[in-house]
């Protein structure tokens, strides 16, 4: 009791102005030691001539700072209201929400205001009294970039009045090292288009100088010189032109060149495929991986893919609900909490937590206003600490990359979509392309069956046009079974002539050995969705034969060293060569199982099964059934095109003045008989097959062979 009398009679002896200047001092205090602990102040943290590379472990260079711009003077509290005036960015701003804390857990009183750019500045004075013993910025920036009026009647104020400025910077650097403190070694990959370097208001120049005086804090990546979408370019040159002016700019400003790894604006050229931009990229900067959103589409977003092309990486990039209009808190769309949702358990936690690999993308404007970006990833990460057992690691590009193709290695092999199927691709896809150019046709084989005859015989059509030859494989693209399908749809599309008005746009091409292939069905369903499909069948054992007989006219060593039954009777024990000829004559006669697998892509109405021993027989009958199916308008009669050729031993196409054009020496080829054993077993080898394929073809609604209706009366 005596000591609190003590206290009392002390206390009564302090003057107020005493009072007020150690209220005035605790608040200074309770300010800076807050800021320190919150947002990481150091010492020493105003960048001065050249700066050391930073440990990435224990980066020497704070997130954040606090900046007093002017010697705190002794407030004269008899001419200042004891009040704070807080300027912030926005009324929802972290940062000026968490400075309202401080303030407000001390009790102290204050005024919140937007920080007025050009405008005018709140009342300061009250008849001759200054209204503020404080003032605050969340952004120093907007004290630095005030107009000249407002600037210097704050300016004068502050003297006048004795009152000091306490001005915050906050930028990346404080989410980093916090995220850090979860995420071993991460770090922020900035993108940069450097024609946009000092082209923005005082502030944002002020902002580019900043960021590149911490150039070593960050990972970079270039975008494109001015942004400019790829697509949109067809010369390889100009693209590079535009990267050499980004990297000469990297380079005079210090920033790396060489993570490999970089975005195109809007997703543009990355996919669908802008071949210039991948020759253009590999040329400049050296690029092994890239990201995107729109493989194989936008959405749904999980199953969102990675492939490699033209000896880049293409990483599946993912998306978590910030955009270039969502760039305010309380403005989000649905409200708030939507965005607190979708961070504590929602679709952006659930992509974390079903991805074992994620690559976010945000932008400019969600890193300014009230720094959605920043909150949305501390946020995040603090939800999955909380409530999963997951350890998160970042990882630069490259080797990013190489983990995930070596977790996804089947993702390897791109699977090309047709870009006009779907509007994002179609908007990122060349205007000079046209899906016009795609077949509408695939004659799939199998080898040794008429597929020839047939591509010459649909050549004859006024209104179909076949694919250009290939240097390679002569009237074949093989594009969907082989190493051509790497090449792309700008390669496959080169086949094919440019639609006119004086051109049919009904194209189709012949590839004989799409029909067993394992992976031709779905590549060609993914690019050629709506095509028609033509197989022709004929008894498999003569097909085995014939390939036999085929590889023999060209000297295939092993088909010259072995007899036709020596090579289908092969065992086990056979070397590789001899089992890799067996197959090649066996595997294609498996004629259910390979249209199974084009059933499994394609509509049964969508595929015609066509009699290989009718087709060389009466072909024009077979014709008239390929022209209905095709659905063309103009039926023609082949009765009158085409005429048999006794010497070839089959039909062919007929000129004017009675002359026939056949095909070339190596069709029609005689060969002795097969034998009797050789028959017998492939009769037995390929009787279940045939069960097989007439119960299919009953299913699809399709005619039997009449060679298949032979080997089942066999069978009996």
């Amino acid at each position: 009791m005596t000591l609190l009398v003590r206290l009392r009679r002390s206390f009564r002896q302090v003057s107020p102005q005493l009072v007020l200047f150690l209220l005035f001092a605790f608040c200074l205090l309770s300010v800076f030691i807050s800021a320190y602990y919150l947002y990481g102040w150091k010492r020493g943290l105003e960048p001065s001539g050249d700066i050391p590379s930073p440990d990435c472990d224990e980066p020497k260079v704070a997130p954040s700072r606090l900046l007093p711009l002017k010697p705190i003077k002794v407030v004269d509290s008899s001419r200042t209201d004891p009040l704070v005036l807080v300027f912030v960015e926005s009324l929802y701003s972290q940062l000026g929400q968490e400075i309202v804390a401080i303030l407000e857990s001390s009790r102290f009183k204050y005024l919140t205001e937007i920080a007025p750019g050009k405008g005018d500045m709140p009342t300061l004075t009250d008849h001759d009294r200054g209204r503020f013993a404080l003032i605050i910025y969340e952004n120093i920036l907007k004290y630095v970039n005030l107009d000249a009026w407002n600037r210097e009647l704050l300016d004068k104020y502050c003297v006048e009045y004795g009152v000091g400025i306490i001005g915050f910077f906050k930028a990346l650097f404080d989410t980093q090292n916090e995220l850090r403190t979860h995420i071993p070694n991460f770090t922020f990959n900035l993108g940069y288009s450097g024609k946009f370097f000092h082209t923005g208001t005082d502030a944002e120049d002020e902002g580019d100088d900043l960021l590149l005086s911490y150039v070593k804090e960050f990972w970079w990546f270039p975008h494109m010189w001015s942004h400019m979408q790829p697509h949109l370019f067809h010369n390889q040159s100009v693209l590079a032109e535009q990267m050499t002016m980004n990297k000469k700019f990297a380079v005079e400003h210090g920033i790396p060149t060489d993570m490999g790894y970089a975005v195109a604006p809007h997703h543009s050229g990355v996919y669908p495929v802008h071949v210039q931009l991948y020759e253009a990229w590999k040329q400049v900067w050296g690029i092994r991986v890239t990201s995107t959103e729109e493989y194989p589409h936008l959405k749904p977003a999980r199953y969102r893919r990675g492939f490699i092309h033209n000896g880049i990486m293409i990483l599946p990039r993912q998306t978590c609900g910030l955009f270039t209009h969502t760039i305010f808190y309380n403005e989000y769309p649905g409200g708030s909490s939507e965005l607190d949702k979708i961070i504590n358990g929602g679709e952006l936690f659930l992509t974390v937590l079903l991805n074992p690999i994620s690559i976010f993308m945000t932008h400019l404007s969600n890193y300014g206003n009230d720094r959605l970006g920043l909150y949305t990833f501390r946020h995040l990460v603090r939800f999955l600490n909380s409530w999963t057992n997951l350890k998160l690691q970042t990882l630069p590009p490259v080797q990013l990359a190489q983990k995930y193709f070596q977790i996804f290695s089947e993702e390897k092999d791109p699977l090309w979509q047709d870009p006009c199927e779907d509007k994002r691709h179609k908007d990122i896809w060349s205007k000079e392309k046209t899906c016009d150019r795609f077949p509408k046709l695939l004659i799939i084989g199998p080898q040794k069956t008429g597929t020839t005859a047939l591509y010459l015989f649909l050549g004859m059509h006024p209104d179909l046009s076949s694919n250009y030859p290939s240097s390679e494989t002569f009237e074949e693209i093989q594009f969907f079974n082989g190493h051509n399908y790497h090449k792309g749809i700008d390669w496959y599309m080169e086949f094919f002539p440019i639609p006119s008005n004086t051109t049919s746009d009904f194209y189709f091409e012949k590839s004989a050995n799409y029909f067993d292939s394992e992976v031709a069905p779905r590549r060609a369903a993914a690019l050629l969705s709506k095509a028609k499909i033509i197989t022709i069948l004929i008894n498999p054992a003569d097909r085995a034969y014939s390939w036999y007989q085929h590889q023999r006219a060209h000297d295939d060593p092993i088909a010259l060293k072995y007899t036709f039954h020596e090579v289908i009777t092969a065992g086990t024990e056979a070397s590789q060569k001899l089992r890799t000829l067996q197959n090649r004559c066996l595997v294609p006669g498996w004629y259910a199982t390979h249209i199974e697998r084009w059933l499994n892509n394609f509509h049964a109405n969508q595929i015609l099964v066509l009699d290989g021993k009718l087709l060389r027989t009466e072909p024009a009958k077979v014709m008239e059934t390929v022209q209905k199916f095709l659905g063309v308008t103009n039926i023609i009669d082949y009765h009158k095109t085409l005429a048999f050729d006794p010497k070839k031993g089959f039909w062919c196409q007929l000129l004017e003045g009675g002359k026939t054009k056949c095909l070339g020496k190596s069709k029609g080829r005689k060969y002795p008989e097969m034998d009797l054993d050789s028959r017998a077993f492939l009769r037995d080898y390929y009787r279940d097959h045939n069960i097989e394929l007439s119960k299919l073809l009953y299913k699809m609604g399709q005619t039997l062979p009449t060679w298949l209706r032979e080997e089942l009366q066999n069978t009996r």
